[in-house]
């Protein structure tokens, strides 16, 4: 059962299955010109809201190595609900509103719904190696498909061209799947994990 936080902006409603600390382990496996990149990982995900028409992401990975933990990957970001900007909303920068605030509501939110049922979402994620991504994509109940539609790198990052991430909720568990083009190789299976809500 998904229970919708009473001080949820109505933007965040759709994505609101997310929200918590998710912790877990999956499993590492992409080979690329006969080099295999193998393994099990444990990952710690969270997603907050401060109270703005966003959620707060952030996520960490170790390689398990017996009782070693080498870290992987850092990563932070923003997701959305894809909506055209308005006078009320402040930005770009530090510019602020020229309109009063808007306080949206449900049939607000239920106006932005897509042909398919679901919503268009954005996120933007920035990795501490160096990488930003932005993905769009759509979440319809408790499932997220997303696709880069941006990738920038550091002149020191490694190649990093393009990926998916699939989200899911399966018996409260945050199943996901992570597909990459990385190292030369085209977009290909990468890493999954399931994870569970901490305590």
């Amino acid at each position: 059962m998904i229970e919708i936080p009473t001080d949820l902006p109505a933007d965040l409603v759709p994505l609101s299955w997310l929200v918590g600390v998710w912790e877990g382990t999956g499993v590492i496996d992409y080979e690329v010109d006969g080099r295999s990149f193998s393994g099990e990982f444990a990952h710690r995900v969270s997603f907050s809201h401060d109270g703005g028409a966003f959620l707060n992401y952030s996520a960490d990975a170790w390689l398990l190595q017996g009782e070693e933990r080498r870290p992987l990957v850092s990563e932070i970001g923003y997701w959305r609900l894809a909506r055209p900007v308005g006078d009320a909303d402040a930005g770009p920068g530090l510019l602020p509103a020229t309109a009063e605030p808007v306080t949206r509501t449900a049939d607000d939110v239920e106006a932005l719904r897509n042909a398919d049922g679901g919503f268009d979402i954005e996120v933007s994620l920035a990795h501490a190696d160096g990488i930003l991504e932005l993905y769009v994509g759509q979440v319809k109940g408790p499932r997220i498909d997303l696709a880069t539609d941006a990738v920038v790198r550091t002149a020191g990052a490694k190649t990093y061209t393009a990926a998916t991430r699939l989200y899911g909720l399966v018996d409260n568990h945050l199943l996901w799947a992570w597909d990459i083009a990385a190292l030369g190789r085209e977009l290909g299976s990468h890493a999954s994990a399931r994870l569970a809500r901490a305590e």
